[in-house]
């Protein structure tokens, strides 16, 4: 009997074990098991700088959602970005959707500037103005390099 019992031990210990990762799972990969309540918000951008699905969108530092999906409108060929937003948060139709970085090389996220329409945007609808992402090598290499790049451009160079 005393091998029994501790093979039943060690099986809900395991059981335990499996149950834990799995919770882990859930909410570190941001899952929701029954999706959500959220109303989805789209926004074009000239480059999205890395930004993948799952990134946080944030209004005054606070996150009120998710980025869904990041993918190439092949009609215009720019990147579109759809995001859920909390039911509780309205956004005015005027405001901006900027995407930024959480540190010199953190994390990208879309951050919500909120205008002053009246107008809330309705679930499915467009941000009208946005922001893309800031390349942090272009602008060092730019520091760096000068107008070199610049005079070669111009046909100075050998």
């Amino acid at each position: 009997m005393n091998k029994r019992s501790v093979e039943i031990g060690v099986g809900i210990f395991v059981l335990i074990g499996l149950l834990c990762v799995g919770y882990l799972t859930i909410r570190l990969g941001r899952l929701e098991i029954l999706g959500g309540d959220f109303y989805p918000l789209r926004a074009r951008f000239v480059n999205v700088g890395g930004l993948k699905s799952g990134a946080s969108v944030r209004m005054a530092g606070v996150q009120i959602g998710r980025v869904d999906k990041v993918g190439l409108n092949p009609e215009r060929l720019v990147a579109e970005i759809s995001m859920n937003i909390d039911p509780e948060v309205e956004i005015p139709e005027d405001s901006t959707a900027a995407i930024n970085t959480s540190g010199l090389i953190g994390d990208k996220f879309v951050q919500v500037s909120p205008g002053g329409s009246l107008e809330p945007l309705k679930p499915g609808d467009y941000f009208q103005e946005t922001r893309s992402a800031v390349d942090i090598l272009d602008l060092v290499g730019k520091y760096v390099f000068g107008n070199v790049t610049d005079k070669k451009s111009k046909g100075d160079g050998p």
